[in-house]
């Protein structure tokens, strides 16, 4: 198989090629040399040109980039509506008809590059969250794990988000919502369910200290 043309579009990465078979199609460079090096190994970047004669292998290769692109695309557009995580994403390309192979190494270039970010809509999905619900850190934690963000990135988020004061106003109204029993053995049951539920023990004695029980 031939090289009949190879084209650079506006952004030096991308690259439209035309092969003797009537493929055309546009490939990323990064999806070709970093993904198919084993199956383009008989041909390097710097020849790429027209009159280039290429194995079966290496128009795979060069495929496979495309492939990738598309799903580049879809997922730059998707991520334009709203903010993404790894995990979600990874399933809206799937669900489109990309497999694995093609959808972890644009995840890989997105995450590089700052579009996707498990931590940046962790601290957005809790802020929203705390405005609308009122739930316990413990409970904003599973949210947050359920949505496919590792504990290391849920629990970063959470700390950033949840200040002193943002907990502080959490937990009185978590209380007010659990409407306690009274009596001690209410309000002991009640400081024990408070830790369970994952609020810090400094919010919880700065809020026993303020009361008159």
């Amino acid at each position: 198989m031939t090289i009949i043309s190879i084209k650079t579009g506006t952004d030096e990465e991308q690259k439209r090629i035309e092969l003797s078979d009537g493929s055309l199609f546009s490939f990323r460079l990064c999806y070709l040399t970093d993904f198919s090096g084993a199956r383009l190994s008989g041909i390097s970047i710097d020849e790429l040109a027209g009159g280039v004669e290429i194995s079966a292998g290496e128009a795979d290769a060069f495929r496979f980039a495309a492939t990738c692109l598309r799903a580049e695309r879809a997922a730059l557009r998707l991520a334009a509506r709203a903010e993404q995580t790894m995990m979600g994403l990874s399933r809206k390309l799937e669900r489109r008809g990309f497999n694995g192979s093609h959808i972890q190494p644009v995840l890989l270039r997105l995450e590089t590059l700052n579009i996707i970010n498990d931590r940046r809509f962790a601290a957005l999905w809790l802020q929203s969250r705390l405005v609308r619900r009122v739930e316990s850190p413990r409970r904003l934690l599973a949210g947050l794990r359920s949505r496919g963000i590792s504990r290391e990135d849920a629990e970063g988020a959470l700390k950033s988000v949840l200040t002193f004061q943002t907990e502080s106003a959490l937990l009185r109204s978590y209380i007010e919502k659990s409407r306690p029993a009274p009596g001690r053995s209410g309000i002991v049951s009640l400081k024990y369910r408070l830790k369970g539920e994952g609020f810090s023990a400094e919010v919880i004695q700065d809020y026993w200290e303020e009361q008159e029980w």
